[in-house]
């Protein structure tokens, strides 16, 4: 199993990121801060204004390590990766079934059932824990309708209509996303899942989160091999990683969803660590970032166990396991796409 490596993730305006030897060197006014050997590094995610030396990136690109850009909002704005690996083969395998509407519809539909089977334990599981109130029935009832949706799936269905499915289960879901707010609900109010931008401290955070998920699994299908800019339930459009946010749908819930709630259930965030700007985006000050970043690396920490592999991975590896799954599948050894199913 591949080792699960550190992110290196620099919020600090003014940093500037360069090579000593090996290693990584983060300076700030001239001052080496920190320094990390580039081996020991899975990647690196550069938010707000920091630099980048071009020796830095020869380094990253000839050691296999991508980096990212992102505003101070989270925005993504470029990826540098070194040399691409993997075997074309593959590759021409993924554009053949991508233009195959039969075939990428199956794909779709197996990705979408991930999806929907993971929001819906989170609404049953946030149900469990709550009395038998009004929000409880309401998240039960949440339940059933993606129950609905997943038995409506599982018969194969026109690549239009899973995009539907998947559309209604998104709305069912993020409904009732309200009542899973337990404490701090009165800052923390979520009306409905608003993107670009964010306007409301708990959009803020999902988008914030779903970020880092795409950064790590576009970075997961590069490992394996396969182009992440193509995909199957998401449309081809210039610049969008397809492939890698199908890989991050069914993961969604697990790694984003779920920390997003606990971090202001257990009041780790704070409503006056948001802002509002003029234009009613709500951005994250530093110090609130800070704790999300530091909080998404201990969450992928944990162990989860693999219904399809049998064995436990650490939550930061779904990814890199869903990818090289779906490269099986791709090359012919699986009959199907196994989407990862939180229990």
């Amino acid at each position: 199993m591949k080792p699960l490596l550190n992110t290196l993730y620099v919020t600090t305006n003014g940093a500037y990121l360069a090579c000593k030897r090996d290693s990584v060197c983060v300076r700030v006014e001239g001052e080496i801060k920190a320094q990390f050997p580039v081996h020991l590094l899975e990647s690196i995610v550069c938010l707000g204004g920091v630099g980048v030396s071009p020796k830095l990136l020869d380094l990253c690109g000839r050691n296999g390590v991508p980096l990212s850009l992102l505003s101070t909002g989270g925005r993504f704005i470029a990826r540098f990766q070194g040399p691409t690996t993997g075997n074309v083969l593959l590759r021409r395998a993924q554009y053949r079934i991508a233009d195959d509407a039969q075939r990428a519809a199956h794909i779709a539909r197996t990705v979408v059932i991930g999806k929907v089977a993971n929001c819906r334990t989170v609404l049953l599981r946030a149900a469990r824990e709550r009395s038998d109130d009004e929000p409880a029935e309401a998240l039960r009832r949440a339940g059933r309708n993606l129950l609905d949706i997943l038995q409506t799936l599982q018969s194969p269905r026109p690549l239009d209509v899973v995009r539907g499915h998947e559309g209604e289960a998104a709305a069912a879901y993020f409904f009732v996303f309200d009542r899973l707010v337990t404490a701090q609900d009165d800052e923390f109010r979520f009306v409905k899942r608003s993107r670009r931008p964010p306007l409301d401290p708990v959009n803020a955070l999902l988008s914030f989160l779903y970020t880092l998920l795409l950064h790590d699994c576009t970075g997961a299908a590069e490992a394996v091999g396969l182009d992440p800019a193509v995909g199957f339930l998401h449309r081809d459009r210039p610049g969008r990683p397809g492939l890698a946010l199908d890989l991050m749908e069914e993961l969604r819930p697990i790694l984003a969803d779920r920390l997003t709630l606990s971090l202001i259930n257990r009041r780790q965030v704070l409503a006056g660590g948001f802002r509002k700007m003029e234009s009613g985006a709500v951005l994250m000050d530093d110090a609130t970032r800070k704790e999300v970043l530091i909080a998404y690396q201990t969450r992928k920490q944990d162990a989860i166990h693999h219904p399809f592999i049998g064995e436990d991975v650490q939550l930061g590896l779904l990814p890199h396991v869903q990818a090289l799954l779906m490269a099986r599948h791709l090359r012919g050894d699986l009959d199907g796409y196994p989407p990862f199913l939180w229990k």
